[in-house]
């Protein structure tokens, strides 16, 4: 599943996100959501969120 639409991010779900630093390349990171920082119910871009490591990123990919 993408990560375009806020009702499929659950916290504690494990994704793959784009840093801001890294959207030129499109390299992911993989994590688990802490906080869903978008309030919108979704985003072109991806729905933008906090993992537990602290990065914030746009979901890219919901794994589980």
């Amino acid at each position: 599943m993408n990560g375009n639409n806020r009702s499929e991010i659950e916290l504690g779900a494990e994704v793959l996100i784009v840093l801001k630093k890294d959207q030129r390349n499109g390299t992911l990171t993989q994590g688990i959501v802490k906080d869903i920082l978008t309030n919108s119910s979704s985003h072109p871009h991806g729905i933008k969120v906090r993992l537990t490591t602290g990065e914030i990123g746009r979901v890219k990919e919901i794994l589980r």
